[in-house]
């Protein structure tokens, strides 16, 4: 049976989107709704930074109007059922194909993992950000049997190499499937549809759900002309 659209919608799997995007989603829906910046604590020592920008900073008229709810906090450590949930994502060859295809192919997916325009940081060494991504690309990171414990392990290291990239890869997926997880439990809590406008987080969702026999509206927005 095909999932009804509800009337509010959560947009995943970022915490802002583009002005064009919001427009459609509002066209649709009566209420949007965002999470803050999803800052994961992998270890006691190490983990990714938040930020405090939120869509309402940017329309504070739409907040005025209750049109846009936000504050959905999905930062912290991971808890052992996100963890586990996390850790059957990476044991699936077809999500995980999904997501390698999309490091190599989908410049928008690529950005949001990385920065390859600069020069980046793979652990001790500051490399090109073409080359980077380039040896990110390589499918022995496919092939790699990655799991939350293995990457919480590296990110305590001081790391060069394969190592490096290694880690890199394996926050890169982390962060993906985390933030479809708390896409999948904030809509199902607050009965929301899930919409994004990537394709690729799109089709990611679609594979956990599929896998798990789970039910949720999963609205995609086709970005054209910007």
């Amino acid at each position: 049976m095909k999932p009804v659209l509800h009337t509010d919608a959560l947009f995943y799997p970022f915490h802002l989107c583009h002005a064009e995007t919001l427009t459609r989603l509002l066209s649709r829906f009566q209420r949007i709704h965002f999470r803050d910046y999803m800052a994961i604590r992998l270890t006691s020592f190490s983990g990714t930074t938040a930020y405090e920008d939120r869509m309402g900073g940017f329309f504070p008229e739409l907040i005025a109007s209750g049109r846009l709810i936000q504050g959905y906090n999905v930062s912290g450590p991971l808890t052992d059922e996100t963890r586990n949930a996390i850790d059957r994502d990476l044991a699936d060859d077809d999500w995980r194909s999904l997501f390698h295809q999309a490091i190599k192919e989908d410049r928008r997916f690529q950005r949001g993992l990385f920065d390859p325009t600069h020069s980046m940081i793979i652990g001790l060494d500051v490399v090109p950000g073409p080359a980077a991504l380039l040896r990110l690309m390589s499918d022995e990171f496919l092939h790699h049997p990655f799991t939350v414990t293995e990457v919480q392990e590296l990110s305590t290291g001081r790391l060069s190499g394969d190592a490096a990239y290694r880690f890199e890869y394996g926050l890169a997926l982390i962060k993906t499937a985390a933030a479809l997880r708390y896409t999948i439990a904030l809509s199902n809590t607050h009965n929301l549809t899930a919409a994004t406008d990537s394709s690729a987080h799109c089709l990611l969702l679609s594979r956990t759900l599929a896998r798990e026999g789970r039910t949720l509206s999963n609205h995609m927005v086709i970005r054209t002309g910007y």
